[in-house]
């Protein structure tokens, strides 16, 4: 079983957070440019007999390409180009070779080479396969190691270091700044710590980002205090993004930013309409079957408007109560082979699932499907993660005991789009 992962700094100080990636983005590249700047010209300077009149002559030669290398790395990183090594590479070529070709266009007209154009640019092409060969070289190398490594050092965001992948991409949205007004129904209200909350939302982050998601932020909702519980706001299908329609009043605005994000990611959007009312953490999807909860936050309306978009994409939706928690996904879930996993006191009625298996935690019955092998849950239920493990599944931990406090669970923390 895996630990919890470690947490990254608290992201309630956008100004630290931003601050932190926008530094890593140019010292990152800067110091990619110095290192290729100074082993290129050091390299051609011993290669020459180390005359000193060569070193100020290469100096001259290299300085514009290597600044802008400097301003094009620091451009695509910017764009989270340097996190996965397959987008790094074809990056730090392209980048090496505009830099290289540009700066030596550069170069010949500060040395007064030739009034030509043509001439100038066949001496510039020219310079790709001669002197700034190693230039380029020594770029692509020093931004796939020294570079990748500063900017996950100074962004605190971790390399992707697997491979390309079907996409997977998970939405997420930084906790509001009054999380501890976040409503409660079926359980009694406790103190929020919101600086562990913020804690524990980077853990639970930064362990799909580990396992090759892409993580993607929906903008922050500062006064809605139930908008870290993204899942409520959207249903994926397929291409297809459903944008709910909450039933609780304070959170009817929440999902604008979302469907405008998932609009952004290019999937077809759907909608909810009033009447009817539905949230995502009542829909649980097993294959072409969806199960929706009837409950305090999803009426008989919502559901069918669901139903009739739903069969139109080949699903069939089958509508089971819920009186015992909040939504569905609070009392069952359902593993990678399609089993549905709840805590039987909160079941209403195991018998409408094809297969249900009792967990012995009341937080056990929440997972995350991360894999077809793994599968993440939350800390506070260690025996339902052993039992898991001992059923073949690889189980990722993360403490969200301050979001259980708002009867939230692994679930309501992201939206997974595969």
């Amino acid at each position: 079983m895996e630990s919890n992962p470690t947490a990254l700094s608290p992201r309630r100080n956008r100004s630290a957070t931003n601050a932190g990636f926008v530094i890593a983005a140019i010292a990152a590249p800067l110091a990619v440019a110095a290192a290729t700047f100074l082993a290129t010209t050091l390299v051609y300077y011993a290669t020459s007999g180390a005359v000193p009149q060569m070193f100020e002559q290469l100096v001259d030669f290299f300085w514009p390409a290597s600044l802008l290398l400097w301003v094009f790395l620091t451009l695509g990183a910017a764009f989270d180009g340097l996190r996965r090594w397959y987008v790094a590479l074809p990056v730090a070529v392209a980048v090496a070779l505009l830099a290289a070709f540009l700066g030596a266009l550069i170069g010949a007209y500060l040395e007064g080479v030739s009034a030509d154009v043509l001439l100038v640019l066949q001496y510039a092409t020219q310079s790709l396969i001669g002197l700034h060969l190693i230039f380029i070289a020594f770029a692509v190398v020093a931004t796939m190691t020294l570079g990748r490594w500063v900017w996950s050092r100074l962004s605190g965001r971790a390399l992707d270091t697997r491979g390309p992948r079907a996409t997977t991409t998970a939405l997420v949205r930084l906790p509001a700044t009054n999380l501890d007004e976040g409503l409660v129904t079926h359980i009694a209200r406790s103190t929020i710590d919101t600086e562990l909350a913020d804690a524990q939302w980077e853990g639970y982050v930064s362990a799909l980002a580990q396992h090759g998601w892409d993580v993607v932020e929906v903008p922050v909702a500062p006064d809605a205090a139930d908008s870290v519980f993204v899942e409520d706001t959207v249903v994926i299908f397929g291409d297809t993004a459903v944008i709910t329609r909450p039933g609780a009043d304070s959170r009817q605005q929440e999902p604008v930013a979302v469907e405008n994000t998932v609009a952004q990611l290019g999937l077809r959007v759907e909608r909810i309409t009033a009447p009817g009312t539905l949230e995502g953490g009542d829909v649980l999807k097993i294959g072409r079957t969806v199960y929706v909860g009837r409950g305090g936050r999803t009426n008989a309306e919502g559901i069918r408007q669901l139903r009739s978009i739903a069969s139109g994409l080949g699903y069939t939706v089958v509508a089971v109560p819920v009186t015992k928690v909040l939504h569905l996904k609070s009392a069952v879930t359902a593993l990678p082979d399609g089993t549905v996993i709840g805590f039987r006191p909160h079941v209403d009625d195991p018998n409408v699932f094809d297969r249900f298996m009792a967990m012995p935690e009341e937080s056990g019955s929440a997972v995350v499907v991360l894999d077809e092998s793994t599968v993440l849950m939350a800390a506070s239920a260690p025996r339902s993660a052993e039992l898991l493990t001992d059923l073949g599944y690889t189980v990722m931990t993360v403490d969200i005991g301050e979001f259980e406090k708002l009867e939230g669970c692994v679930t309501c923390l992201s939206v997974r789009i595969r």
